[in-house]
């Protein structure tokens, strides 16, 4: 047909350049240009890890954004807030000291160790919930402290009421033990162990400048914030004043006591064990309140004992003294 070779020659001339032929993808290779690398996973929208950067970008949001409330709802709320636990060995501790979370931040590609790892493990156990987020939000989350890409979120302690010891069923001597000024909550952690071990049945803080039940405390704890209940007071004098009236025996813990915890003779009733700070002890309208002010012999050299040993020795003494009177 005419035509036709002019056809044939055109393909074959075609066909005779190297590497062009028809149907093959390199006819427009010169026309191909690149893209630029791969975005992150958490910078495509439609990709799970940026749904759950977003999840938690907006959850963090809902924590921290600002109200409108009255400034003492706002104080009380800000004693409340969530707090967070940064760093590897941190998280680890707690983790294993069962201090109750409400997620664990993980890094997006984080480099993991034995610790993470750990992590990782305890939080499943415990069906916490495990959140990959931007370090970049981990910064902001963690407030500058360093969470080398691990970082647990603790949820609101919540708190009983003071009232709540006065009258416990199946007790007929209740043992309460009420800090006054302690703001170290290692010390917290410590007397909550202690109140633990000595069939304690409630701890007592002031609402303000006193240690609360944070991480740290449940951690030093052991676990024994899980099983002693913790009241937070808004006037610890007049606490006491309610368990004066209610039949408790208030005993005051001072160097200057006039008589030593071993020689208490009202350890077998209902009692409250008050103990002050280290350096400043009990203060004035507490000390008043209190019906006998108890001290411990401790060596001349040794000014004052942390408010953790004191109350760990007095109550062994409270608790010394209750199984005597029990066999006797």
């Amino acid at each position: 047909m005419p035509g036709n070779s002019a056809r044939r020659g055109a393909k074959r001339n075609v066909g005779s350049k190297k590497g062009m032929s028809v149907g093959s993808g390199g006819q427009r290779r010169k026309a191909l240009k690149g893209k630029g690398p791969t975005p992150k996973a958490t910078e495509r929208t439609a990709h799970p890890a940026a749904r759950r950067a977003r999840a938690v970008a907006k959850r963090a949001a809902a924590t921290t954004r600002p109200s409108n409330r009255s400034a003492s709802s706002r104080s009380r709320g800000e004693a409340d807030a969530p707090e967070v636990v940064a760093g590897r060995n941190p998280v680890v501790e707690a983790l294993r000291a069962g201090v109750p979370a409400a997620a664990l931040y993980v890094a997006e590609r984080i480099d993991s160790d034995d610790r993470v790892r750990e992590s990782l493990k305890l939080a499943g156990l415990a069906r916490i919930p495990v959140l990959e987020a931007p370090r970049g939000e981990l910064d902001r989350l963690a407030g500058g402290s360093p969470h080398q890409g691990l970082m647990l979120q603790v949820p609101p302690y919540e708190y009983a009421h003071p009232d709540d010891f006065l009258t416990l069923p199946g007790t007929a001597a209740p043992l309460v033990v009420a800090l006054d000024g302690v703001t170290d909550p290692r010390n917290l952690g410590a007397v909550l162990r202690s109140t633990a071990a000595f069939a304690g049945h409630g701890v007592v803080v002031p609402a303000r400048r006193a240690a609360g039940v944070t991480a740290t405390a449940w951690k030093v704890s052991a676990g024994a914030a899980a099983r002693v209940p913790v009241a937070r007071a808004t006037n610890l004098t007049r606490a006491l004043e309610s368990y004066r009236d209610a039949g408790f025996f208030v005993v005051g813990l001072d160097g200057g006591g006039d008589v030593e915890v071993a020689d208490l003779e009202v350890s077998t009733g209902p009692l409250v064990l008050v103990v002050g700070s280290e350096g400043k002890g009990l203060s004035r309208l507490v000390r008043e309140t209190c019906d006998v002010v108890a001290r411990i012999p401790i060596a001349a050299a040794t000014e004052s004992l942390n408010a953790g040993v004191a109350a760990g020795i007095a109550l062994y003494e409270v608790a010394r003294a209750r199984r005597a009177g029990a066999t006797g």
